[in-house]
């Protein structure tokens, strides 16, 4: 008898492998945070979304341009319930003082100026195309800060708009990593705010602009987690209570697709193994001076010996050892 299917997987075919040795930045969205991360707790060297969550392209470009040149737009700062603000960056980046906020954003930009010269791979996450334009600046801003809404107008950016930005974006970073591999993707976070109707839009015109820089540049590629999660996944059990994020069951499923994708079968046995440490690792025992405890942190400790040539993993050896007492 046969089955029928009741869902359509996305295949992702492989791509150019990325390695455990190579440097990725994420920058973009919030799932940009979500996937940093999984990464970074794979052991991979990734500078996880440096300037906060950063939801338009043309605002994401806009940091990733001036952190090349150290720039700061000393008109877009903004005092505001007496915290001050800068309309170029996210709200974690805010200060009592003006000149605090300065340097706080000042140290970013030097942070990611000197990582992208050894990068390898610059994942960019697009959330939405609808701006604010700040009025009286003249001026796309990333965040408005809950500055009142009639000092902006909210439209929604062209194809040709973040096309343009992201070329200038990739003539600037190019010039200071020439085989930088940049790798686009549409965050499947849902923008209700703006109607279900309008993040269709939205979501479309970030997809089109994707595709044609894929199509304009050899080192631009595209990862589909927006279709994975809408395609594929394809049900509300898969969003967290409000609705708009993925579950972390999600976002694992979309990153073992990105590793179907881009990483050897060394790269994936490592991952399933260093998860199984991870898990054993967060283990409480509740008599951790037993015996039986004590053989599993030496066995532990081994497995982490075995992986020195292939990660860091000097700061977790030093916390087992922490735990095990000579005595047994």
């Amino acid at each position: 008898m046969k089955v029928d299917k009741f869902r359509t997987e996305i295949t992702c075919p492989p791509a150019h492998p990325i390695g455990l040795k190579n440097r990725i930045l994420t920058t973009g969205s919030c799932f940009a945070d979500q996937f940093g991360r999984w990464l970074q707790n794979n052991k991979f060297d990734v500078l996880v979304n440096p300037f906060g969550t950063n939801y338009n392209p043309i605002s994401l470009h806009k940091s990733m341009i001036d952190s090349g040149s150290l720039q700061l737009n000393e008109h877009l700062f903004v005092e505001h319930n007496q915290l001050w603000h800068h309309f170029d960056y996210h709200s974690q980046w805010s200060a009592l003082k003006k000149e605090d906020l300065k340097s706080s954003i000042h140290h970013v930009q030097q942070q990611v100026n000197q990582y992208i010269k050894t990068t390898d791979v610059l994942m960019i996450t697009y959330g939405t195309a609808w701006i604010f334009h700040r009025k009286k600046q003249n001026s796309i801003v990333s965040n408005c800060h809950k500055v009142p809404a009639v000092e902006f107008e909210k439209r929604l950016l062209t194809v040709d708009e973040i096309t343009e930005s992201f070329n200038a974006l990739y003539a600037a970073i190019t010039s200071i990593r020439p085989d930088l591999r940049i790798i686009l993707t549409v965050s499947p976070v849902r923008h209700i705010k703006d109607t279900l109707v309008l993040n269709s839009v939205s979501k479309a015109t970030l997809r089109l602009a994707c595709h044609t820089l894929s199509n304009q540049h050899k080192d631009v590629e595209y990862f589909p987690s927006f279709e994975i999660m809408i395609d594929d996944l394809r049900d509300y059990r898969f969003y967290d209570r409000d609705r708009i994020h993925p579950t972390e069951e999600a976002v694992d499923y979309i990153s073992h697709k990105f590793s179907d994708q881009y990483f050897k079968p060394e790269v994936k046995s490592f991952i399933e193994k260093w998860q199984m440490i991870r898990q054993s690792m967060v283990h409480r025992p509740y008599h951790p001076q037993s015996e039986a405890h004590q053989h599993f942190l030496k066995d532990l400790l081994h497995k982490l010996e075995e992986l020195k040539e292939v990660v860091s993993v000097d700061e977790e050896i030093k916390n087992i050892q922490s735990q095990v007492h000579t005595n047994v």
